[in-house]
């Protein structure tokens, strides 16, 4: 599938240069205009509604200005799976809606209600641990009712939909809860033509009739996430859940989103070595030639996959250059070949990829995973600066 072009004010990658180091530290930089443009493009895909999702800290990216530029490019909702995650943006003074799907029966509920936060209810012991807190607190549950469309994972089975409706019905009716939403999600929305897509969807609606059946009128109806938002306009509805999606991440690979995300770090120390020097832990690489190693300080502790050793690369002078050796907790070895490098260079370690750098999707294939998981992965040691118009 050929990726068509992002919405928004650019049609192409930005381009960063590599900043100044913040005391010789590794630093993520995040383009809030590419951010707001994702989103802009997504809330023109579902005009009926757009959802940012902001979990993770963000997918790594930091969640309170990711939550702010995707508010900015047409969010109207903001989602996160723990109440704490959703505390940290009324405490930032973030005020649209937040709703929270992914809590243990046990979660700080009160305060979730005190601070507005809407809750997911993926079963009867969750819905009396909500209404409890209404009861206790005086203020009305917003409830989402969250149905398992096909994988066995969060939300009610299809079994017991039929008896957590029951029992909806009756807190409706009493009036500590308000039945505001029924939310599912599909397995294998990154495939289009994947035949498990039409089964979700089947489930999806069949929930929604049992709910119309039972008297509850929920307002909103959500499914898709950033996969289905941008291949599938029947599982749009009343908003669209995105998160990969807001940090230029297509699941789908159809659509061609601004990256927003490059990581940089400084080299730390240089040295010449003959052929045949082992390096790293286990001495995982020898050198086959003479040749000069330079030092980064970031390692698995940051983000950078340890299954990436030995094929993972950066930029540096204009050039690709290997990691070799094991990745260490704090440091990466990279062979810099016959380039004079010098301690205090900075190393572009992904980025666009419109200069020749790595992009994420480069990191991914290199570690075998996903992209989502290369950025949601890059630790706090990181440091993370905010440029517009980068």
């Amino acid at each position: 599938m050929s990726p068509t072009s992002p919405a928004g004010n650019r049609t192409a990658a930005p381009t960063m240069d590599p900043p100044r180091m913040t005391r010789g530290r590794a630093t993520a930089v995040v383009d809030l205009s590419a951010v707001q443009d994702n989103a802009r493009l997504f809330a023109q895909r579902n005009a009926a509604g757009l959802m940012a999702v902001v979990k993770a800290d963000g997918f790594g990216h930091g969640a309170v200005p990711l939550a702010r530029a995707a508010l900015a490019g047409g969010a109207g909702w903001l989602g996160v799976t723990s109440v704490d995650e959703a505390l940290q943006l009324r405490t930032a003074g973030l005020s649209a809606p937040i709703l929270s799907w992914l809590n243990a029966v046990d979660a700080d509920f009160d305060t979730a209600l005190r601070h507005r936060v809407d809750l997911a209810v993926p079963g009867v012991d969750h819905l009396y641990a909500v209404t409890a807190a209404a009861v206790r607190t005086g203020r009305r549950a917003r409830i989402h009712l969250h149905l398992d469309t096909g994988m066995a994972r969060d939300g009610a089975a299809a079994a017991e939909w039929p008896h957590l409706l029951r029992r909806i019905a009756a807190a409706v009716s009493r009036g500590p809860v308000q039945l505001v939403g029924v939310m599912g999600h599909l397995a294998c929305a990154d495939d289009p033509d994947d035949p498990h897509n039409p089964a979700g969807r089947l489930a999806f609606e069949r929930g929604l009739v049992a709910v119309r059946r039972a008297g509850l009128a929920p307002g909103i109806r959500h499914l898709a996430t950033t996969a289905a938002t941008l291949t599938d306009p029947r599982t749009h509805y009343d908003l669209s859940r995105i998160g990969a999606g807001l940090v230029g991440i297509d699941p789908s690979g159809g659509t061609a989103l601004l990256p927003t995300m490059s990581l940089f770090a400084p080299v730390v120390s240089v040295r010449d070595v003959p052929a045949g020097t082992a390096v790293g832990y286990r001495h995982g690489h020898v050198t086959l030639r003479a040749t000069r190693l330079a030092l980064l300080p970031l390692g698995y502790a940051d983000g950078i996959p340890r299954s990436a050793g030995g094929t993972g690369q950066v930029l540096l002078r204009g050039r690709r250059c290997r990691l070799v050796g094991a990745v260490s907790m704090d440091q990466i070895v990279i062979d810099v070949g016959d380039e004079p490098v010098v301690p205090g260079e900075v190393a572009t370690v992904f980025g666009p990829g419109a200069k020749g750098e790595p992009t994420v999707a480069d990191w991914a294939r290199w570690a075998d995973t996903i992209e989502q998981e290369i950025v949601a992965r890059i630790g706090q040691r990181i440091i993370r600066t905010y440029v517009r118009d980068a």
